[in-house]
């Protein structure tokens, strides 16, 4: 069963390393991801599950070690999904961003997975994804990285769209709330247009969270380069 959950946003700049002059543009962004993650903790899990968005040659299970990159960012330091014999593969963005703000939290509450989780997904499968992994353990807690979408202004990466503030909106309240079917009702179609790569991993947790009873906080909310970031901690 879900325990509980952590969702924070992907941009690899949330490493200061990266985002060198502008280190302070998402600095509320990683003091709400280390206190969601603190939330995890709290929940004592015996696993935990980090969910994001892969490409093709990226999709399903990753074992605890396994490496992350980010030297095709700039950045010449690799990471770890945790202590373990390093996988054939090495993560996706998404999970290499997520064992570096659990490395940086200094995470030991439980054993790690990771999981990649193809972007168009549909909703019925997300979900049932979201159920299969809630059941791997007995005390499961996940951490989901996902971001909105991805064109809030003219410099956005995908130029600016009238109908993305909407859609950010309301996945930050769902996420907030612990929506399930407000999670569950985003619209892929629209998802993929607006390039909100966090919709499938949140569809995901919906499936994970349900007949949890979890309740949600919303810690932060922003888009500082034209992309939706959310910080959410459910317990």
């Amino acid at each position: 069963m879900l325990v509980a959950a952590a969702v924070c946003p992907t941009p690899p700049m949330l490493l200061p390393e990266l985002a060198t002059g502008a280190a302070a543009e998402l600095a509320d962004a990683r003091t709400a991801c280390s206190d969601a993650l603190s939330v995890l903790t709290a929940s004592r899990p015996d696993l935990l599950v980090v969910v994001g968005a892969a490409d093709p040659d990226h999709l399903g299970a990753y074992p605890q070690g396994s490496r992350g990159t980010f030297r095709g960012f700039g950045a010449g330091a690799d990471v770890r999904l945790g202590e373990g014999e390093e996988g054939p593969r090495l993560l996706p963005t998404s999970l290499s961003v997520g064992a570096w703000l659990l490395g940086r939290a200094g995470w030991g509450a439980a054993p790690l997975e990771g999981f990649g989780v193809a972007g168009p997904l549909d909703t019925g499968r997300c979900l049932e994804t979201g159920r299969e992994l809630a059941a791997r353990d007995a005390r499961v807690a996940m951490l989901v990285m996902g971001d909105g979408s991805a064109c809030r202004s003219l410099k956005a990466p995908g130029y600016l769209d009238e109908r993305a503030a909407a859609f950010d909106a309301e996945a930050a309240r769902a996420l907030g709330a612990a929506d399930l079917p407000a999670l569950a009702a985003l619209d892929a179609g629209l998802a993929a247009e607006l390039q909100a790569a966090g919709r499938a991993p949140w569809q995901v947790l919906a499936g994970a969270a349900e007949g949890a009873g979890l309740e949600g906080r919303l810690l932060y909310e922003d888009a500082p380069y034209g992309v939706g970031y959310f910080v959410a901690a459910w317990s």
